[in-house]
């Protein structure tokens, strides 16, 4: 071996004391499972949330003590056409008596008619924190529940924001939880496809389950200082399991493939270590580089998912580095059992998949402008769509209609039309200019009356706190939060009637928010806002590590690009499915005609690092076969084709588990799943099939410029010690 670096030095101390290592491990895991159960998860809050203007209303609320308070809705309606009022009184009335006795409830107000009688409606107010309203609901719907059963000629339900909330959480954690347990059967059948062995094939599973808990219990110390919006936990366990399957996979892949040349166990544990480890730990820098980029787009969403990830990618790396060679050792020969019986003898022709990659690469390596050419080609039309993306935060409206909650919502809104949104004014004025703050909310009620966009029965409700200084103004809309007139009401309202009415105080200050609509074109404006800066960084960072890493500029661009070409061409692929109707029947969703607003962002990042896996996996083969004495085209077809099987496993891995994703009812998951699929598909197939070759083909030498590589020819390759058909050395 060659001089050995930090990799080969700790593989080689695990693989000699493999006891230790496991063991060292196995804390490792348990310790931090253990501060974490300690800890708990600390869960974002609306106030963590909070963003531009909506923000703004909110903190001027609460600094009064006007926050929004919770409220439930008792909700009686009818099976049929026509409402009973008897039976809807009679059960409200019971309802009513059953909620007044449970704890947390502050009152209970009258019942409501709805106009045209075909609802019943008693709003209920919680105690407490609204925030938390989700968390307390569950003894109410209980309750509630109780009264349906007995009273089977009316429908008897409850519906509000807490109850809603408490239901989407309880279908994620069912649809997420079944999609977890799928993933784990699905990534060990295609391991055991890979390698032909039970426990070759159990090996990367249980490294990428070992790196998830230790993630997630250390997730729970640094939610702590970085609250958990919701999706963390889920992040946690896609990229937990697809890099530490995949780092796993490259690594012990590369160890059979030296021992299968008569290499001593420990030793081709050390050469997987200086070749396969240092494209994990160059792989691992760009993933945590990237994700770390969305600490600039400004939201406590964005800061917690780029903590999670950063975490359990560290985690995994340090899992493939540390005690995966200790697994190898200790496992030694018993990698290959037992063995299944037609997979193994496919995994043990070597020659066959080389054929194959050989004969779908001749294309690029024959022909490489014009594969080139059309390659990109493909890519930048699939990219089209993209131009006309349209993004949305998630709001009610886009929560699945299988929550029963959400079922009883739309009856809701459909009676009692002053329910479906209200924007909520905010206004703070100096000591001693109460009485300008109650004539300029009577000028804001009274412009509002006189407004086609706004709800004029009932009235905007006036809220105002002890000392006279703040005061907040709730009006409601006339239409859906969805539509067009909703965001009209909204500029209308912080454009025209604030600044004319509230905003003529001298020293007040206002914001418009409280609503949907009002978080929705906020929360896209940041998004858009900061988009350009996330993505600029994370390129940057994938420039630098890549440039670093194989000293050249030149395929530190050619990276930068291919991610470039990738992820825009998934974006494409979500406008097209997602904006449109035609796939609404076989993905099983309802267009909003948008793309959840956080999506592109994270797909970006989390792309740009799951791609850099098997693409530093790729480009390390070919320069090794290039160093090893082999012209750049026959480099490229050796290092492509020696890593296409291990590659190709990988994607479908992932693209597996995505896929499950894409089957969960939440539109924000199915969105997620169908984009990543879509883009490491793309990107294991048409860019390393086709693009990559092809580009490395034309600049040839110019590939490696400026390293010493570079300053080479095809007909005088550089040779070194340790040939590619040999036992490599390290390639730093």
């Amino acid at each position: 071996m060659a001089g050995r670096n930090l990799i080969t030095r700790a593989a080689r101390w695990s693989a000699v004391h493999p006891w230790w290592a496991m063991t060292l491990w196995v804390v490792f895991v348990l310790g931090a499972l253990a501060v974490g159960g300690m800890t708990g998860t600390r869960s974002a809050t609306d106030s963590d949330l909070a963003i531009g203007q909506s923000g703004r209303a909110a903190a001027l609320a609460r600094s009064g003590g006007l926050e929004s308070r919770a409220v439930e809705n008792l909700l009686v309606t009818p099976y049929r056409s026509t409402l009973d009022r008897t039976a809807a009184e009679r059960a409200s009335g019971e309802a009513v008596s059953a909620l007044k006795g449970v704890r947390g409830v502050a009152a209970v107000g009258r019942p409501v008619f709805a106009p045209d009688g075909s609802a019943l409606l008693v709003p209920v107010t919680l105690a407490g924190d609204p925030e938390t309203a989700a968390d307390r609901v569950g003894p109410l719907l209980e309750k509630v529940a109780e009264v349906r059963d007995a009273h089977t000629d009316v429908r008897v339900e409850l519906v509000g924001a807490g109850s809603i909330k408490a239901g989407l959480n309880d279908m994620l954690d069912r649809d997420l939880g079944k999609a977890t347990v799928l993933s784990l059967p699905v990534t060990l059948v295609v391991m055991v496809f890979v390698f032909g062995a039970i426990v070759a094939a159990s090996v990367p599973v249980l490294l990428g389950i070992s790196s998830v808990l230790a993630g997630l219990g250390l997730w729970g110390v640094a939610s702590q200082l970085v609250p958990d919006p919701g999706p963390v936990t889920h992040i946690i366990v896609l990229m937990g399991m697809a890099i530490g399957v995949d780092y796993s996979l490259f690594y012990l892949k590369r160890q059979r493939e030296e021992r299968a040349l008569g290499t001593d166990n420990i030793d081709a544990i050390e050469i997987a270590a200086a070749t396969s480890g240092h494209s994990v730990m160059i792989s691992g820098l760009v993933v945590m580089a990237s994700m770390g980029a969305l600490y600039l787009a400004g939201h406590i969403a964005f800061e917690s998912m780029a903590t999670g990830a950063v975490l359990v990618v560290a985690i995994a790396m340090l899992a493939s580095l540390t005690v995966l060679p200790a697994m190898l050792s200790k496992f030694g020969r018993y990698l290959d059992k037992p063995r299944v019986p037609l997979v193994w003898r496919l995994t043990q022709k070597g020659g066959v998949k080389p054929r194959l990659w050989s004969a779908m690469l001749k294309p690029a390596l024959r022909h490489p402008a014009l594969a080139l050419v059309l390659s990109v080609g493909a890519l930048l039309a699939l990219s089209v769509p993209a131009l006309d993306l349209r993004l949305k935060a998630t709001g009610i409206d886009d929560l699945p209609r299988s929550i029963p909650a959400m079922q009883a919502n739309e009856r809701l809104t459909r009676s009692f039309p002053s329910q479906a949104d209200t924007h909520t004014v905010a206004v703070r004025v100096p000591a001693g200019h109460r009485a300008e703050l109650a004539e300029g909310i009577d000028a804001l009620v009274r412009r509002v009356g006189h407004d086609g966009l706004f709800v004029h029965t009932p009235a905007p409700e006036v809220r105002t706190s002890r000392d006279g200084r703040v005061a907040t103004i709730a009006v409601g809309t006339r239409f859906d939060s969805s539509s067009r007139q909703a965001q009209e009401s909204l500029f209308r309202l912080r454009d025209d009637i604030a600044p004319a009415t509230v905003g003529r105080i001298e020293g007040a200050r206002y914001a418009v928010g409280g609503s949907d609509v009002a978080y929705d074109v906020d929360y896209r404006a940041n998004v858009v806002d900061k988009m350009p800066w996330v993505l600029l960084v994370a390129l940057v960072f994938t420039f630098l590590v890549m440039a670093a890493a194989f000293r050249s500029l030149v395929l530190a661009a050619i990276t930068v690009v291919l991610n470039v070409l990738s992820a825009v061409a998934s974006f494409g692929v979500l406008a097209l499915i997602f904006q449109r109707t035609w796939a609404e029947g076989l993905l099983g969703f309802e267009s909003t005609g948008r793309v959840v607003a956080w999506l592109p962002l994270l797909l970006f990042v989390i792309l740009l690092g799951l791609s850099m896996d098997y693409h530093v996996f790729v480009i390390s083969r070919i320069r090794e076969a290039a160093r090893g004495g082999l012209g750049i085209r026959e480099a490229v077809e050796q290092g492509i084709t020696r890593t296409a099987g291990v590659v190709t496993s990988a994607a479908v891995v992932m693209v597996c588990v995505f896929a499950l994703l894409a089957s969960l009812n939440f539109i924000e998951m199915k969105q997620m799943g169908v984009g990543m699929a879509c883009a490491v598909l793309l990107d294991a197939t048409l860019i390393r099939i086709v693009v990559l070759p092809s580009v490395v083909t034309l600049l040839g030498w110019k590939t490696w410029w400026p390293s010493r590589l570079a300053r080479q020819d095809e007909t005088r390759p550089v040779c070194v010690p340790a040939t590619f058909q040999g036992r490599a050395t390290t390639v730093s």
